[in-house]
């Protein structure tokens, strides 16, 4: 049964292919988080009330979440997610507990009597137990227990891909996000909790204390963190937007000479992605025992208060500013705004977050940096595997999201062949889909829109395949005479993306190559002057040279 339902998900043309890929790679656990059953469908989260207590000094976590939701269809059984590890107290609908049932790390819930299509219910769910503890975050999600310079706890977490679940009760699926939510995180007294949105209330209690968070707008259950710790706080404005600062205390004379770069960045972001999507929840940074996640709000950030990635980068604009500032603040439009439905769309997130990265450098020190920085990201592109996942078991794809799907971007800007257009296109999609969770369909649908151009081929073959194209081009000279036959090697049927090369010397004109192999005379250029625009668009290039006898018969 489950394998007929994840047919029934997939694309007919793919659909052989991946049932098999399904049998052999992915497990009932990777279904049951991965999947919208109907036990997932039926109902719909639109607030969330966590209310938890962490302890440093046990690695504990105990409370609940109030989950408020519509129902979208009649039903009695419904689907949470919670790790195995963590139990259960009790589950409370109307004054009542609810029978449940656990397999893998999903929650199967039990309703007295139908829940009736359109009608709001809250159910609550109250746990405790030891999270997992992350072996290297934040690419290996779960808590991170630490202490800071002084031997006090300092605790984050970062469970991207992982599971929110891995922490909190939840409908753990990135299609569904509340409107609202409140967080409350209780600590040992003496440290501070900082969470997503504004600080509602501080309560003292015994040997503990009590912050409360709101968040306004939706968020990604992956996005929801809390940081304790001894903090120092500055804040600044950029505009009507609040800037708010958290930082080891030793660390605050670095921050605030480091997170200036925040305002230009602001600038840059709200010029060609549209204003910052949570104004009225503020904008801050974090400083994480972790490298850095894009929570909403209140980013995370562990880069050591260097410019480049760790302190170096892939090119000169590299190391001209924070990587993780702009990086992870990029994610509040692309990842935490709009965000993909589905794991395996990821590419939404990080492709745009990655270019996000040139557009700053451009908008900093023109085209040409911008150009430099996103074409010194060919040196990571892996090629290793389809940019895309597989649908509906929580896999992500290739890492190559990140540079090859920056890469793609810029080679599309110049494929379209009109800047004033392309960022209407991209703001476009910024604005379109905010606060939504979005398909690679979407996307492409919205491009094809805008730009009055089918570029479905070129989102298929960057995305959904592994190579790059190659152009092949064979040089031909007999006597005076010079002739090119080019064309393009892909993996999709009839790729024909546009092109450039130089017809002239130092000059680079469009070419229209096809799958099948054309021919057209050149003037009078030196071969070793002809070359293939590889800056502007990410392709293979692959250039023959012939010359012939002049009495040859078949050029």
């Amino acid at each position: 049964m489950r394998l007929i339902a994840i047919f029934l998900l997939l694309p007919i043309t793919a659909a052989f292919s991946q049932l098999k890929d399904l049998q052999t790679k992915f497990t009932r656990a990777d279904t049951l988080r991965g999947m919208l059953t109907p036990l997932r469908t039926c109902y719909d989260v639109t607030h969330y009330n966590l209310d938890v207590k962490i302890d440093p000094a046990t690695q504990s976590i105990s409370g609940s979440n109030t989950i408020t939701f519509k129902a979208v269809s009649d039903f009695t059984q419904f689907q949470v997610d919670l790790f195995d590890n963590l139990s259960i107290d009790k589950i409370e609908w109307k004054g009542k507990s609810l029978a449940y049932t656990r397999e893998y790390n999903a929650v199967f819930v039990t309703l007295p009597e139908t829940v009736k299509k359109n009608s709001v219910q809250s159910v609550t769910i109250s746990y405790n137990g030891k999270p997992a503890v992350a072996k290297h975050p934040p690419w290996d999600g779960g808590f991170i227990w630490t202490t800071d310079a002084t031997g006090k706890p300092w605790v984050a977490v970062a469970c991207q891909g992982f599971g929110a679940s891995s922490w909190w009760p939840t409908k753990d699926h990135q299609s569904d996000e509340p409107d609202s939510m409140m967080i409350s995180i209780t600590v040992p007294k003496g440290l501070t909790n900082i969470s997503n949105g504004r600080l509602r209330k501080v309560t003292e209690l015994k040997d503990w204390t009590r912050y409360d968070w709101a968040v306004t707008y939706p968020i990604n259950n992956y996005n929801v963190t809390f940081n304790i710790g001894e903090f120092a706080h500055f804040s600044d404005k950029h505009g009507d937007l609040t800037l708010d600062y958290y930082v080891m205390p030793e660390n605050e004379k670095k921050a605030r000479e480091q997170f200036k770069q925040v305002h230009g960045m602001m600038d840059c972001f709200e010029k060609h992605f549209g204003p910052y999507p949570f104004k009225r929840d503020g904008y801050k940074l974090v400083e994480s025992p972790h490298l850095g996640m894009e929570h909403q709000t209140a980013v995370a950030y562990g880069n050591k208060f260097l410019n480049g990635y760790k302190g170096y980068g892939s090119s000169p604009e590299g190391i001209k500013f924070d990587f993780i500032i702009i990086h992870e603040t990029a994610h509040e439009w692309w990842g935490n705004s709009v965000t993909s439905k589905d794991l395996a769309d990821m590419w939404i997130h990080e492709s745009f977050g990655a270019y996000a990265e040139a557009v700053y450098a451009e908008c900093m020190w023109g085209y040409d940096a911008g150009q430099r920085y996103v074409n010194g990201k060919k040196q990571d592109v892996k090629l290793d595997a389809a940019i895309i996942g597989t649908y509906g078991v929580n896999s992500e794809g290739s890492g190559d999201m990140y540079p090859k799907g920056a890469l793609m971007l810029n080679t599309l800007r110049h494929v379209v062949n009109n800047d004033s257009l392309w960022w209407v296109i991209v703001r476009g999609i910024a604005t379109t889909f905010q606060y939504k969770t979005i398909t690679t369909e979407d996307i492409v649908t919205y491009v094809n829109q805008q730009s009055k151009m089918d570029l479905t081929y070129i989102f298929d073959q960057y995305l959904r395949r592994t190579p790059v194209p190659t152009l092949e081009i064979t040089l031909r000279r007999k006597g005076n005479q010079n002739s090119m036959a080019y064309k393009w090697t892909a993996d999709v049927a009839d790729f024909h993306m546009p092109a450039k090369v130089t017809l002239q010397k130092n000059k680079f004109d469009f070419i229209y190559p096809t799958a099948t192999s054309q021919t057209m005379m050149l003037g009078d250029i030196d071969f070793n002057d002809f070359k293939a625009d590889q800056q502007s668009y990410f392709i293979n290039v692959k250039i023959d040279k012939l010359y012939y006898d002049e009495h040859f018969k078949g050029f």
